[in-house]
């Protein structure tokens, strides 16, 4: 099954981000929002997405001067500015410098989504590249930590929390690995999107605990004012991957499990 194109919003309009976020994530995209400067340099350390929406005015940075460094850590990576008509001539010298498009506020709907496909389409080739030299990576982690580890006795179960208490989190048979963000399950390795891994991972660190909506959306996302109903309706379909990933039966989930009016709860 391949994986869903992922998406960076940094815009500190908390209204304009989430409604973005919802409009793409509809259109079957995986979406992660960043308010400001730092946290998008934080989430893009951590790896790659296929396309970044970058505001100008951030409070902490300009976009303009955000652009140059997004693109030494991905040079193929595509940005498009979102500005507002008073700063329209620097959007196009933010294109010139490097901005592979951008949009005026306030953002048409069917455009930003013809503009997000026909942006995606012209990477396919580039996203495959990454798909393939971070698989590589992995790989040669893995060989590597295994090359250093002393074998384990007859019977024990060698645990990665062995290795690095702070890189790893374990909840019985569910491991994930915070730097490549790998998942496995009884051994078995599972595939998440970016944004939804960091929904496993908040519900990881609150287990065996209900997290409220707004708990998830705020840690797992970054969002810092949402209502209740906005909250809910953002995490159903982020629950809904996780289920499909971890649980046997989607009908009767038994390792995240929904509690009613309040959140979600990992049980295991």
């Amino acid at each position: 099954m391949p994986l869903r194109d992922s998406i960076l919003i940094i815009d500190d309009e908390p209204k304009l981000a989430r409604s973005l976020a919802l409009l793409l994530q509809r259109a079957d995209y995986v979406v992660t929002t960043a308010p400001d400067a730092a946290s998008a340099m934080q989430l893009l350390q951590a790896g790659a997405y296929d396309l970044v929406y970058l505001d100008i005015r951030l409070p902490d940075q300009s976009g303009i001067q955000l652009l140059p460094q997004i693109h030494a850590l991905y040079p193929d990576m595509p940005v498009v500015i979102l500005t507002a008509h008073a700063t329209l001539e620097t959007a196009i010298g933010a294109v010139r410098a490097g901005a592979r498009d951008y949009l005026l506020k306030p953002i048409n709907p069917e455009e930003i989504l013809a503009r997000t496909k026909k942006i995606l389409d012209e990477q396919l080739q580039p996203k495959r590249k990454r798909e393939i030299t971070s698989q590589i990576q992995a790989l040669l982690s893995e060989l590597h930590a295994s090359d250093t580890q002393a074998p384990p006795a007859r019977g024990a179960k060698l645990s990665p929390l062995n290795l690095d208490p702070t890189r790893y989190l374990q909840r019985g048979e569910l491991q994930l690995d915070l730097h490549t963000h790998h998942a496995t399950l009884n051994e078995r390795e599972i595939s998440l999107p970016p944004s939804t891994f960091d929904y496993l991972v908040t519900l990881m660190r609150h287990s065996p605990n209900p997290v409220p909506y707004e708990t998830l959306v705020k840690e797992s996302q970054g969002y810092q004012e949402i209502s209740r109903i906005e909250a809910k309706e953002m995490t159903r379909w982020q629950i809904h991957e996780l289920r499909k990933a971890l649980e046997e039966d989607l009908q009767r989930p038994h390792l995240i499990i929904t509690v009613r009016d309040i959140g979600y709860r990992l049980v295991i």
